[in-house]
This record gives structure tokens, sequence and C-alpha cells, in this order.
């Protein structure tokens, strides 16, 4: 599809058929939202949380509802006082013990791998926090006293709810002390920030066309995602977003770890060996904070990357959580404007749902 054939206002109308434009437009109003509700007032059992003497947290989820512990693991070692783990399964790893805090978090409440841990979990004393919008997990909050429900959202796609999830889990963390508190002052000023990053990469707005224009050159490359440790998270959730939304794989790389292996595959062959390679679009995800070290190494692939296909995508900010978000930001338009362009509809997920159906009647055999 060339330039001159592209009516963004058409495909939006053809193809959004679940109103994910619209979602993407509340980020940050649910952020907002979520962070609002997590507070003694509405969760009086907050309070005995707060004396908890916990090791740590394991956080447990699959997918879009998974993606928040990973940014909340990646604050945590930035800043927090205790460990934040992500474990994404059924079964829970065999070094967990009841001192740590169970973080069990599912959009829909009915994730099969999310309740199989929880349900275990349970069983062996835990104190687990449910954050669901009903299912399952919200009903295990009315069996057993020590598990507690933050409801939240529904009525949308699970990974357009991630400002509805990961608010609520970044509230709780600050409410009970792992991670210090976002001054008022300097969360009002961040989420204002946050609201003109998601309006003005809005792709059918003027001030989005550079992000309908990359989207436009990304259509016939394959996809590669390369950041620093600390922007792991965004460049899974990137993967991710790029899988559901646009139907388009994509491979990460953290530096500098991939420059360590990884590097050598980008230069090792010729082109006529592996012409993929030369032909790999490749978006560099940075933000202000980065070790200088980091810095160098990226820059330094930016200059000797064997394609011409290369883009830097920098997370605005004063700080990690500020970066990661809008990282988030330009990942859903992005997607989204990707999906169009590829004529596919970004809420049509058939595999998942062809899985689950096989799954269901698999269990009823």
């Amino acid at each position: 599809m060339g330039d001159e054939d592209l009516n963004i206002g058409d495909l939006c109308q053809q193809l959004d058929t679940e109103g994910m434009i619209g979602f993407t437009e509340s980020f940050v109003s649910d952020i907002e939202a979520g962070f609002s509700a997590v507070n003694e007032e509405h969760l009086p059992w907050l309070a005995g949380i707060k004396m908890g003497n916990w090791k740590g947290v394991l956080c447990l989820g699959m997918g879009g509802s998974a993606a928040g512990g990973d940014f909340l693991a990646r604050l945590a070692d930035a800043d927090g006082s205790k460990p934040i783990i992500v474990h994404r399964g059924y079964q829970l790893p065999s070094w967990w013990t009841k001192d740590w805090l169970i973080l069990a978090t599912s959009h829909s409440g009915n994730t099969e791998e999310t309740v199989a841990a929880t349900e275990s979990a349970l069983k062996q004393g835990a104190t687990a926090i449910v954050i669901a919008t009903g299912g399952i997990l919200a009903g295990l909050c009315e069996l057993h006293n020590d598990c507690h429900l933050i409801s939240s959202t529904g009525g949308q796609p699970p990974r357009t709810a991630f400002g509805h999830l990961f608010s609520r889990q970044l509230a709780l963390i600050e409410q009970i002390g792992i991670l210090p508190t976002q001054q008022l002052e300097a969360r009002e000023a961040m989420m204002v920030r946050l609201e003109y990053a998601c309006q003005s990469n809005d792709f059918r707005k003027p001030s989005g066309a550079p992000l309908l224009d990359l989207a436009m050159a990304l259509m016939d490359h394959p996809i590669a995602l390369l950041g620093p440790n600390e922007m792991q998270p965004v460049l899974v959730r990137f993967k991710n977003q790029l899988n559901e939304n646009s139907g388009r794989f994509a491979r990460i790389g953290i530096v500098p770890e991939m420059n360590h292996n990884e590097i050598v595959a980008w230069g090792g062959l010729s082109d006529d060996a592996d012409p993929e390679r030369s032909n790999q679009a490749t978006l560099f995800l940075t933000w202000d904070a980065m070790h200088q070290r980091v810095r160098s190494r990226i820059d330094w692939m930016i200059e000797h990357t064997p394609t011409d296909f290369a883009w830097k995508i920098h997370g605005e900010g004063t700080s990690l959580l500020e970066a990661l978000l809008h990282h988030c930001i330009v990942m859903d338009w992005l997607t989204i404007a990707l999906a169009f362009v590829h004529g596919k509809d970004p809420s049509a997920i058939r595999p998942i749902q062809a899985l689950k159906a096989y799954l269901a009647d698999d269990a009823s055999v």
C-alpha cells in the first residue's frame, strides 16, 4: 500500500471493530483512575498488608496482565526496597515461601495459569492480592481471608487495559512501601506530559504523521527491537503489541548483553548468505538516564548496524517510570497504525481464541 492509496480515516472506520483507538486515547485517564482506586479509604485491608514483613513480591500473570509486573520489577531494581519477581506459569517457583506477598493479575480473572498458581499459593498459606475485573480469581477473595481484591475496569481487550492494571499494581507497591511514593505535584505534571504525548502521537492528526510514516516504513521489513536493561519491559510489551495488534513477529535484543553474543550474527555473514539481516528494520528504544557506557554501545550500533532501516525512539520524561509509560503510548499508536496499513483489524486474535476453545474442549474430556 503506497502513500497515495492510504486513507487512514477509511481504514480506521473499516478495521477498528472493537474501538482500539478509543482505548488507546484513554490510556492516561485509565492510569489516573487506577491510582485513585488504591488507598485505605477504598481498601481498608491495606493497613494489614503494609504491616507485613515481606521478603518481596511475586507477581503472577500471563500476557498483557503480566506486563505490569515486568515494569514493577525494573522500577524496584532501580529504586525499590525489596525484590519484585514475575512468574508466568501454572506452578509456583520452588523457592517461594509465604513471607513473599503474592500479586496475581488477570484482566478477566480467568487466566488458567494464574488461577492455578494463586490457588496453590493460598493452599500453602499465602497472602494474596488479586487485580481483576471478576472471574475465578476474584471469587478466591470470597473463599480465603488472606486473599484481597482490587477491582479493575472491564469491557476491553486485556492488552488495552494496561493503564488500568499497572496503575493499580504500582499504587499498591507504593502503598506498602516497596517503591517510594511519587509526590502528587510530580505525578500530576507527569500525567499532563503523558496526555500530550498520547494526543501528539495520534496518527490521525497532523502531529502523528511521522508515526504513520514509520508504520508504512515497517511494512515490508522484519522488525528488531533493541534497548538497555531498564527498557526490557517495554521491549517485551512492544513485541507483544506487534504480535497481537499488528500480526507481526519481532525480535528483542537487550544491551549490553546482546553485545556479547547476538551482535556477531548482525555482522557475521554476507548479505547474500543472510539477506534478511540487511533488510531488517531496527528500532532502538532509549531514555535520558541510560548508563553512559550503554549509551556509547547503542550509538556505535546505530552507526554500524548493517541495515538502512534504523530508527531511535526516545522515551521522554523526568523518571524511569515516565519514560516507560511514554514508550507504551508510542508503541500502542504505532502497532495499531501498522495493523491498519496491513489491512488487519488490531483487535483480531483468532489463533488465541482457537487455542482457548481447544483447551476448553480438552479439559472437558
